[in-house]
């Protein structure tokens, strides 16, 4: 008998006798590719239940419905509550690429265990379910095949929510003719020292380290995967750009975006270049060369909130986010709701986040940076109007 043959015989034995050889199981390097997101609200799908704003019916932008957030096995609950994982957030890029999402509304670079648990980029773990962002990917990771992890982290290392409270109360508390900026409050201004720039720089820096320490206890090389990390995207115009006027409260009654211009101009001329140099100072300072930088700070330029280039989907003569042409004349970021004004079914905390429409966006951006299992990195723009193929907002990868 051949060997050939003899092999054939013993493997038939074999499965007659219920121990046929197991197909080789998905790993560090082995089987279906998987993309994996970290971080924060602005990678977890916050707000991506909305597509567009309206002060009419929420009906009209509702693309997910009371579901969008639920992201356990049976579809029924969040797996933590207030994460917001929607089922529009980047991770899912599709085309024979699976994808997971442990990213957290609320994270910041280290895991807290206060009111509301919010795992961080560490491997936090309390032995009563509590466990960190980091431990998640590493006991992920052993068993299905990573080949790139998206990380965003920072924003509210940096208090980014409790910034912009500020900026809409001192826009709500002050007239126009005695304009009280947000940008010199102390407590603002905190978040922006040298010192503390350079601390949550050195956080960040961590957390993507510790990224890698779990791919590395998963069993992968560097060369394995990419870390694709990215920063934040402006969600505001300049003043220049707003489609409201500072006088009167249209601004934040009708848009729903309370920043006088001389906050907004600050916003995207030195609080956001300074968190984005953070994060992407950081990503240098790892030293790891399997770091990619997925740029999105001028992903939605033309997009905006309040932006004078869109509109509400009234303001545009639209009833619905399923119109045609409503993913290029409305906004794809949500509008700011406070405590006082926030009613069902919005949320407060998916103020300012990027909505479907920016979701899919983001999508697009990442499915580009995967580029066919090869990652890169470059700078997201908006490429043109209307949708791909794939019903997401063209996007532009340079």
């Amino acid at each position: 008998m051949s060997h050939r043959r003899a092999g054939a015989a013993i493997v038939a034995a074999l499965c007659l006798a219920g121990l046929a050889p197991a197909a080789h199981a998905d790993g560090p390097g082995a089987g279906t590719p998987t993309v994996a997101t970290l971080g924060d609200s602005y990678i977890s799908g916050e707000a991506g239940r909305w597509a567009g704003n309206s002060n009419g019916s929420s009906s009209s932008i509702d693309a997910l419905g009371s579901t969008a957030y639920y992201d356990n096995a049976s579809n029924t609950a969040e797996t933590i509550s207030g994460c917001h994982r929607s089922k529009s957030a980047e991770a899912f890029i599709g085309g024979g690429v699976n994808a997971v999402n442990f990213a957290c509304s609320g994270a910041k670079a280290a895991s807290a265990l206060g009111s509301d648990w919010k795992p961080g980029l560490d491997f936090y773990d309390d032995g009563a379910g509590h466990v960190g962002q980091a431990k998640l990917l590493q006991s992920y990771a052993a068993s299905h095949n990573i080949r790139q992890v998206d990380i965003s982290i920072g924003g509210n290392d940096f208090n980014f929510a409790s910034i912009v409270q500020s900026c809409v109360q001192d826009w709500l508390l002050s007239p126009s003719w005695w304009k009280d900026y947000c940008n010199d409050d102390s407590s603002v201004t905190a978040n922006f020292t040298a010192s503390n720039v350079a601390a949550q720089r050195a956080k960040i820096k961590n957390a993507i380290l510790n990224v890698r320490q779990a791919m590395l206890n998963a069993g992968y090389s560097d060369s394995m995967y990419a870390i694709v990390v990215q920063d934040y995207e402006s969600p505001i115009p300049n003043g220049s750009g707003f489609r409201y006027g500072e006088s009167g409260y249209t601004r934040q009654s009708t848009g729903g975006c309370g920043f006088w211009n001389g906050d907004a101009n600050w916003a995207n001329t030195t609080a956001l270049p300074t968190i984005n140099g953070a994060v992407k100072g950081a990503a240098s300072d790892t030293g790891l060369s399997n770091v990619r930088i997925l740029e999105l700070q001028s992903a939605f330029n033309g997009r905006r909130l309040c932006e004078n280039t869109v509109g509400l989907l009234e303001e545009k003569g639209l009833s619905s986010w399923t119109n045609a042409g409503a993913v290029d004349k409305t906004e794809w970021i949500n509008q700011i709701r406070t405590v006082s004004t926030v009613f069902g079914p919005y949320q407060v905390q998916e103020s300012l986040h990027p909505n479907h429409w920016g979701q899919l966006a983001l999508r697009n951006c990442v499915r580009q940076a995967y580029n066919n299992g090869a990652p890169r990195g470059g700078t997201c723009t908006i490429a043109g109007t209307g949708l791909t193929s794939r019903g997401e907002p063209n996007m532009a990868l340079n």
